[in-house]
């Protein structure tokens, strides 16, 4: 996802998030920029999947995208530069631009709230290095809603992470649907304050991602193969030696009887002794008979 930036200070951005993103000098703009070069609605973003439309809205002029003057619409793309009255706006990329602030000279992590609300629906509100929400209009993002207290909650962003404090709310701040005094807050998760719910936008977690480790190379004297030695057996083996040799004696038994069995000659040996059974049998026969006993 891009951003649009003001290059003299990374603290005023805006996510370039469908339908449109509105810029110039009233508050009501996604993107409010202090000058009285710019008009209070000078121009809007129309965001259609990766295509992005710049529109003059203001009727005088003071727009312009890479140095030549924009007069109706014309296309955006990464890197463009955007001039309005005597601000320089540029499309970034947060994965791979970071822009330094004019001011503190620290490297600025950019995050926004994206709303989830139906009044609000798509309104994206960036967050500074320290930025209050409530209900008062001293705070940074500001709604007039009655189930928020005046201060609720504060975002920070420290050493480009980001984090929530619950300031003494009534109602109280959810982050994924558990209420939180101070947490830290990742891309992707939900941020309610009571019921009014934002999607959290901003870079994506380093720390969340799988290190592959290098493969590692078996040096040459512990190359069994190679060597053709042994490894020393681990203690379970050599505790259960006498079990195995025994087991092993049995099954060398087992096998030297059948190989007997196998033997050539073997079977004739069994005739005969089937044939010597039965002629003893039928000779007891005989006896009984003559003796009466049959």
């Amino acid at each position: 996802m891009l951003k649009l930036c003001d290059l003299k200070g990374a603290g005023q951005s805006v996510w370039l998030v469908a339908p449109r993103v509105t810029i110039g000098r009233a508050s009501t703009c996604d993107l409010t920029l202090a000058s009285d070069s710019v008009a209070k609605l000078h121009a809007e973003v129309v965001v259609d999947g990766d295509t992005l439309t710049l529109r003059d809205l203001s009727g005088y002029g003071g727009l312009a995208v890479n140095g030549q003057p924009i007069k109706g619409t014309t296309r955006l793309k990464l890197n463009d530069r955007v001039t309005i009255g005597d601000r320089e706006l540029g499309v970034v990329d947060p994965k791979v631009a970071r822009f330094r602030s004019s001011t503190s000279g620290s490297g600025a992590v950019s995050w926004a709230l994206r709303a989830n609300h139906p009044a609000i629906a798509g309104r994206v509100f960036p967050v500074k290095q320290a930025s209050v929400v409530g209900r008062s209009d001293e705070c940074d993002i500001t709604f007039s809603l009655s189930h928020l207290s005046r201060r609720h909650a504060r975002l920070e962003v420290r050493d480009g992470l980001l984090f929530v404090v619950d300031l003494g709310s009534a109602n109280g701040t959810f982050l994924n649907n558990q209420r939180v005094s101070e947490t830290r807050v990742r891309r992707g998760d939900e941020l309610r304050f009571d019921t009014l719910s934002f999607s959290v936008v901003g870079p994506a977690d380093d720390l969340d991602k799988t290190t592959v480790r290098p493969a590692v190379m078996i040096p040459r004297e512990h190359d069994t193969a190679a060597e053709g030695e042994s490894e020393a057996p681990p203690v379970d083996a050599v505790q259960s030696a006498p079990v195995a040799e025994a087991e092993m004696t049995r099954e060398r038994q087992r096998y030297e009887g059948d190989a007997a069995a196998a033997e050539p000659g073997s079977s004739a040996w069994l005739w005969f002794g089937v044939v010597l059974l039965i002629g003893l049998g039928t000779a007891g026969v005989l006896w009984a008979r003559q003796q009466g006993l049959l």
